[in-house]
């Protein structure tokens, strides 16, 4: 709640710089003291403490935005209408991909997308910097400019504009330490005319399963200035994954489980306090690997019913995708098919 542009950007793996600890193992000692002496020192001992101090940190809670995502990757994403993409790699840093869009609800139009990532790699699947972009027929344009800066500060921009016109900008900051996130964005600032919106993140590790942390959204402009605040707990056990954020906007509870490497299971309750209304959904996932099938369901207490069912193509680098929802309350259906080529 409260974010602004928020773009998913890769987790890293736990940093290595941000504690200061020195060397590995060694105990620092102040000014004035020795350590004292040992008769004897069993053999491996010194390895055994290396790895009780490494089991006993805390792990790095991750993003923000992060905490409600596994959960919401169990449910389908809307389709309607004919969607065709064609990706096409230039080379190992360069992809570009071709989306055609066909719809009798929306707008149908063509966007073209690049992508660039460069050679600086801090992680077995992360490389920095990023650029993506993407333009559609009418000159809008949206673009993401992704960087890792040190081993624990990571920056992005994002810019969007709609024909030839700025609309939004903003600027991430986010600094990860061993054992906790600190991140702030900046959005739209405009200091001739004093409006702007800050929003500052941050998330603890408590215990190696629970996380808690809070969100401070500030915004302002001409004749109106606001603040709104949030608290958030997140539990992570062995097969499951269970966050609650509540704030001054309303209260927004997740629970994610593993039944087995085949189904996904993930309930969302969302309650506003601007609107007096309550929504529950009910989401789970299916993948069948030996027959490159993954199958998306859904049904809310809006009486939404909803589903997707993805097909790969093997040995052809081909997808195709088909999706129905159904409203049973305004009585509407729409339905929608996919094709990703590359």
């Amino acid at each position: 709640m409260g974010s602004v542009l928020a773009a998913a950007s890769p987790s890293p793996a736990p940093a290595a710089a941000g504690g200061g600890q020195g060397v590995p193992g060694l105990v620092s000692v102040p000014p004035g003291f020795t350590m004292p002496s040992v008769s004897s020192v069993p053999p491996g001992s010194e390895s055994d403490q290396q790895k009780a101090d490494a089991d006993s940190r805390l792990p790095n809670p991750g993003t923000y935005e992060e905490c409600h995502r596994k959960c919401k990757e169990v449910f389908p994403m809307q389709m309607e209408g004919v969607r065709l993409v064609v990706n096409k790699g230039l080379s190992n840093h360069f992809q570009v991909n071709h989306t055609i869009t066909l719809s009798t609800l929306g707008d149908s139009g063509y966007r073209f997308g690049s992508t660039y990532v460069g050679s600086k790699q801090t992680g077995p699947a992360e490389s920095f910097p990023v650029l993506v972009g993407d333009m559609d027929n009418t000159g809008s344009l949206s673009a993401q400019i992704i960087h890792q800066l040190t081993n624990a500060v990571r920056s992005k921009i994002a810019i969007q504009t709609q024909q030839h016109k700025f609309v939004n900008w903003q600027c991430d900051f986010e600094y990860r330490g061993q054992d906790f996130t600190s991140a702030v964005t900046l959005g739209n600032p405009d200091v001739l005319v004093g409006s702007g919106i800050v929003v500052a993140h941050h998330l603890q590790s408590i215990t190696p399963a629970l996380v808690l942390g809070g969100e401070l959204v500030y915004h302002r402009r001409p004749g109106e200035e606001g603040t709104v605040t949030s608290f958030l707990g997140r539990y992570t056990g062995d097969n499951f994954v269970a966050t609650l954020t509540l704030g001054g906007a309303g209260a927004h509870a997740t629970y994610y489980h593993k039944a087995n490497d085949q189904l996904q299971v993930g309930v969302e309750f969302e309650a506003s306090t601007r609107m007096p209304e309550t929504t529950t959904s009910f989401g789970y996932q299916l993948d069948l690997p030996k027959a490159n099938l993954l199958f998306k369901g859904t049904v809310d207490s809006n009486w939404v019913v909803g589903a997707t069912l993805e097909k790969k193509l093997v040995p052809l680098p081909l997808t195709l995708a088909l999706g129905a929802f159904l409203n049973h309350r305004k009585n509407k259906f729409q339905c929608g098919f996919g094709v990703t080529i590359g």
